[in-house]
């Protein structure tokens, strides 16, 4: 079955963001969302690795789990999984032929977002999931997935600047917009957020009558472990994810559990432990290879998301313990990034920078991108570009041992899993 055909009709309406398209849809449907027991994450970074933690950890302690997170790298199906297993193409089909049926010629067409994201609510409802970790597409307050009335738990894992032409231009515009999900008495918890973002969501909070949980990051503890202070005692582990804001993640993910267990849910900390450890999640700083090359892939889209990166990066460039270690850098962005505050963030004189085009996306232009970062940094090693991805890994490799990175863009990241025989060792 053609996921893409199904969906296609849909494509044209875009982000168009609002509830009353996908609460008539879901009405239509026989409301399966009223089914299905929620944790809601909205941020701007960090969201998806909140949720695959949660989702394994409920798997672990033997709830039947729904996850629905977006976008996907390689294929729809990646959006939606029940245990850990992603929803085949022949139950997404399935699924998606139902909520055609259930659309009326007569009303505003949904968008494929809404779509899909009615497929998810129809698939964990029939699957009756003890509990379905939901990711916001797009901001919170207006989007699609916002139409759970009374969450098990909210969450608000970031905030900077993202999606600025539909959410807002400042910070606290933009908290406004994620701090739409919080509901009346649901406990909400809120990772590491900028002074007037946590403004926002305390008075939203407040308003609400919502208790604010905000865990401090886990802490390394050597060999690779780390441990988070809960209310009864500490909890210790090891993050199969990268990146020191996995700190901040794994907390964010247990102070949830920790909420739910005192709700009474049941799960060890043997669950807790077992189901971080067996966390996947594609394309964020992910160890891969191409062509028998070491190649670390990160989707690094904002300037809050580069930051994580650039500090990941440096602290690997520490390890080797050699001066004048070169990062090299293969970038393409979407045209709707900020690519100067992330040219600022990544780029460092010995660097060398390759740009490439986003496929099948509204690109950036290579050669503008080129321009803009000599501006920014004009003490780069060498600055390039090429017309597809393969290009500049084939001239990359050739005659390049440094840390190599493939960023700039989650489709990028997407584009080259899908067409690389190697999906990376996770």
């Amino acid at each position: 079955m053609d996921i893409d055909s199904l969906l296609q009709p849909y494509k044209r309406f875009g982000v168009h963001l609002g509830l009353e398209r996908i609460y008539k849809l879901l009405a239509n449907l026989g409301n399966p969302h009223h089914r299905v027991a929620v944790v809601h994450v909205a941020g701007t970074n960090g969201k998806g690795s909140v949720c695959a933690y949660l989702s394994s950890v409920f798997t672990e302690a033997g709830y039947r789990t729904g996850r629905y997170t977006s976008p996907h790298l390689v294929d729809w199906t990646e959006r939606i999984c029940f245990n850990e297993q992603q929803v085949t193409t022949e139950e997404l089909g399935n699924l998606l032929l139902q909520i055609q049926e259930a659309i009326d010629p007569e009303e505003e067409s949904p968008t494929q977002f809404e779509v899909f994201t009615a497929a998810a609510w129809l698939y964990f409802a029939q699957k009756q999931v003890d509990v379905a970790v939901v990711e916001v597409g797009l901001g919170g307050r207006l989007d699609a997935t916002n139409v759970c009335e009374k969450p098990l738990v909210t969450i608000i894992t970031s905030i900077s600047r993202d999606h600025c032409q539909q959410l807002g231009s400042t910070i606290a515009a933009i908290a406004t917009e994620k701090a739409g999900i919080l509901k009346s008495g649901c406990p909400v918890v809120m990772g590491e957020l900028p002074p007037e973002a946590e403004l926002v969501v305390c008075d939203r909070a407040s308003l609400l009558q919502c208790p604010i949980i905000k865990p401090q990051p886990a802490r390394e503890v050597g060999n690779g472990w780390v441990e988070v202070e809960t209310a009864t005692k500490p909890i210790k582990y090891l993050l199969p994810l990268q990146g020191n804001i996995q700190l901040n993640n794994s907390a964010l993910a247990i102070a949830v559990v920790k909420i739910l267990q005192e709700q009474g849910w049941q799960i060890s900390e043997k669950a807790i432990v077992e189901g971080i450890a067996k966390t996947k999640w594609l394309g964020r700083m992910q160890w891969t290879s191409w062509n028998n090359h070491k190649l670390l892939l990160d989707g690094a889209h904002n300037p809050a998301a580069a930051e994580a990166l650039r500090n990941y990066v440096d602290t690997l460039v520490a390890q080797l313990n050699q001066p004048q270690v070169s990062v090299t850098w293969v970038m393409g962005m979407l045209s709707t990034k900020e690519h100067d505050q992330i040219f600022k963030t990544l780029l460092r004189g010995s660097d060398q920078l390759h740009l490439v085009p986003v496929p099948d996306h509204s690109s950036a232009v290579p050669s503008e991108l080129r321009k803009l970062a000599l501006s920014i940094c004009p003490e780069l090693n060498s600055c390039n570009t090429y017309a597809d991805l393969s290009s500049a890994l084939s001239t990359v490799f050739k005659t390049n041992n440094n840390l190599v990175v493939l960023c700039g863009s989650l489709y990028l990241v997407g584009n080259f899993l899908q067409n690389s025989s190697v999906m990376g060792n996770g």
